[in-house]
């Protein structure tokens, strides 16, 4: 099964309206190369930025984009197809590099609703349909229009831990503070065409599709792109205290494809108002088709971030933020009752206009590539091509 159609499906559909940066790995100099997206070509901007960061980082990155003198040169349209047939040559890298990897939870009703039925299953996926019934059915609808951190989230508060139904996913639902974690380490997210990993021994899993935010080390959100932070909902039904095993595995982060700058055409504003589509295909022809709306997102993207980075906690590369997502699949896929799963060989296609298509196929992280370029391996290779 093909990962697009047709290559040029990861752009947006304003491509050319639209500063796009990223990441692209070169062969020739066996390492990365921060990019922009230039007409029909993909330009090197790593003589004046080493690293995206350096870019994000810089007084003015629409300009650095735009138009810094180019170290070298590919073709957009090859390097896309590249991407994603994996075949020899340049391919897109996931668009961050030093920006620690953080992500915010339990930011939809929906998705906080099914982290209350994953708690309450202990990651039983056969009990999920009962107790989505019994959760949905006390307390569902009264959830919806409830401002986190509200004298009225609180009120709810009391109502529920009256009737024994208050949870942990509640509390970071509903109440003043938000849930953000690191998802994985600085540099080993994958990026669009690679393999997406669940790790062995998970049978109760799913894909977390979300608008992920670049935030300068300033707090100033700077960026967008897509993300999937794939999840064991096994693993963090049994105990959130799991949360590390069940987010945190070989190719478990996606970003990508570009960053989207944020300028006169694309903002906060456009962010908070996407559509953001989820597309499963499976080999055995099962079929997930979703959307979802940023409109519904229960935190402000400026107050996640401001709850990542501020006087209380700092980042001096900046940080990569997922917002959180609202789908949290509920179709069934093989026994009723029992929901929805990956299995290997999954295509999934996040996409939305204004940011194009993330595409992944789904395999064991134990059998994806494994992660073995780190920092170190960044620093020595950006130090023997002269730009450090």
């Amino acid at each position: 099964m093909k990962l697009l159609d047709d290559a040029s499906d990861l752009l947006p559909t304003d491509r050319d309206a639209a500063t796009l940066v990223g990441r692209l790995h070169d062969p020739d100099e066996d390492g990365p190369a921060v990019v922009a997206v230039r007409g029909d070509e993909l330009v090197d901007l790593t003589d004046s930025a080493p690293t995206l960061t350096d870019l994000l980082e810089h007084r003015d990155p629409i300009g650095l984009a735009r138009s810094a003198a180019p170290r070298r040169s590919w073709s957009l349209s090859q390097v896309l197809a590249t991407t994603l047939d994996g075949g020899p040559g340049p391919k897109l890298l996931a668009p961050a590099d030093l920006q620690v990897l953080k992500a915010a939870g339990v930011t939809f009703v929906k998705s906080m609703l099914e982290r209350v039925i994953e708690e309450r299953a202990a990651g039983d996926a056969s009990r999920s349909a009962e107790i989505r019934e019994q959760v949905e059915a006390a307390i569902g609808g009264t959830l919806t229009a409830v401002r986190p951190g509200s004298d009225e989230a609180r009120a709810v508060k009391e109502v529920l831990v009256r009737d024994g139904l208050w949870s942990q996913y509640l509390e970071v639902g509903l109440g003043p503070d938000p849930e953000i974690f690191t998802k994985a380490p600085l540099l080993s997210a994958v990026g669009a065409g690679a393999e997406i990993g669940i790790a062995e021994g998970s049978d109760w899993n799913n894909p977390e599709p979300e608008v992920a935010l670049a935030v300068r080390s300033d707090g100033r959100i700077v960026a967008a792109t897509l993300g999937n932070d794939v999840n064991l909902r096994d693993v963090e039904g049994r105990s959130a205290l799991l949360l590390p095993k069940a987010k945190d595995n070989n190719a478990s982060a996606s970003l990508g494809p570009f960053l989207r700058l944020f300028d006169d055409d694309f903002g906060l504003d456009e962010v908070r108002n996407l559509d953001v589509r989820l597309e499963v295909r499976g080999q055995d022809g099962f079929v997930l088709d979703g959307l979802s709306s940023m409109r519904e997102i229960s935190r402000d993207p400026e107050e996640l971030a401001a709850a990542a980075l501020g006087a209380h906690h700092q980042y001096p590369d900046g940080l990569i933020l997922y917002t959180g997502t609202l789908f949290a699949p509920t179709a069934d896929r093989g026994a009723p009752g029992k929901g929805f799963t990956h299995q290997v060989g999954d295509v999934v296609r996040i996409s939305t206009p204004k940011l194009g298509a993330l595409v992944n196929r789904v395999n064991r992280s134990e059998q994806c590539p494994r992660w073995t370029f780190g920092v170190r391996s960044l620093i020595a290779n950006l130090t023997r091509r002269g730009l450090l």
